[in-house]
């Protein structure tokens, strides 16, 4: 048995993770400060499942008890928003680059044998390249993207300098259950699911003609968890991601179509920072992770819908 420390471990990826390394009979330590999560992602684990710690790792004496008799640190904590980083950089800054340094720190003081950190396909900025490669030249069009850039370098300098084994994943556009719709943060499928199981018409910025790489979260976990102990790949950047890519007007169809709703969209201005489409390439992922994705696109939009609806008739019941 392993220790984990699982940061953000009560926001949507986060517990996911803790979900499945209670699954695999690790042990884990969760610590958030639930400024985005909730304590309810962890409700089927109880206190001999996994430790939490509620706190605010841009404090560094936050990070240096969490990190105690860790063997191994998943970073996911982070304000995961281009449009919040926008509007306010300095806080997104505190929580995305601070903390992040101060886990590192802490982490190489007692001795983890690695962190593995949640970065983002953002940092590719809006290069017209696709597939997008770990080898590209980065661009970050947004304080979010630009501190993600800043983790990843802060990873590979302290895998370097210290010798204290890393790991950044790029993620590329992750959703499924427990992405909260009600979240500043929240994905473009979390809204567009809560928008028409209302019968509310969603916003879709831009012309609707921008793609994404959608993975379900529960192959990025299985990303995640073999990143922290796959052997050759300290110090390195990896896309995480399937390689596909669809139109957010043919995502918003196909949910059209598995929730049964006759709901247009509305159009509106493309939102600052936001690139036009996004693609991985995936060969690292595959030959040094054996990263091999699952669930597809429409596979993990049914599932979505099926949470979304079984937890509304949930809150329903209970009011």
């Amino acid at each position: 048995m392993s220790r984990f420390l699982v940061t953000g471990g009560a926001g949507f990826i986060g517990s996911h993770l803790v979900d499945t390394l209670v699954n695999q009979g690790e042990a884990v330590r969760v610590v958030d400060d639930l400024s985005t999560g909730h304590k309810r992602n962890l409700a089927g684990h109880g206190a001999k499942d996994v430790e939490f710690v509620k706190g605010d790792l841009a404090v560094p004496g936050v990070a240096k008890a969490a990190v105690q008799d860790i063997d191994f640190v998943l970073h996911i904590a982070a304000i995961p928003s281009v449009p919040r980083s926008v509007e306010d950089p300095v806080t997104s800054h505190r929580a995305n680059v601070d903390a992040t340094l101060h886990v590192l720190t802490a982490a190489r003081e007692a001795g983890v044998k690695r962190v593995v950190f949640a970065s983002s396909s953002s940092v590719y900025g809006d290069s017209p390249t696709l597939p997008k490669h770990e080898a590209m030249p980065t661009n970050p069009l947004s304080p979010y993207a630009l501190q993600k850039l800043i983790g990843e370098q802060y990873m590979g300098l302290f895998f370097h300098l210290y010798g204290l084994e890393t790991v950044s994943l790029r993620f590329f556009n992750v959703f499924g259950p427990r992405q909260d719709p009600a979240s500043p943060s929240s994905g473009v499928i979390s809204l567009f699911t809560a928008s028409l199981s209302e019968g509310r018409q969603p916003l879709i910025y831009g012309d609707g003609e921008q793609t994404r790489d959608f993975t379900f979260v529960s192959d990025v976990a299985a990303g995640v968890i073999a990143a922290a102990t796959s052997a050759n790949v300290a110090g390195l950047s990896i896309n995480l991601a399937p390689g596909g890519r669809i139109s957010l007007n043919r995502l918003f169809a196909v949910l059209k179509d598995i929730i049964g709703a006759d709901v247009d969209a509305v159009y509106g201005p493309p939102r600052l920072g936001d690139v036009r489409d996004s693609q991985a390439e995936n060969t690292r992922a595959q030959e040094l992770l054996s990263f091999d994705p699952k669930v597809s696109v429409e596979e993990g939009l049914s599932k979505t819908v099926a949470w979304y609806r079984q937890s509304q008739a949930a809150v329903e019941t209970s009011v």
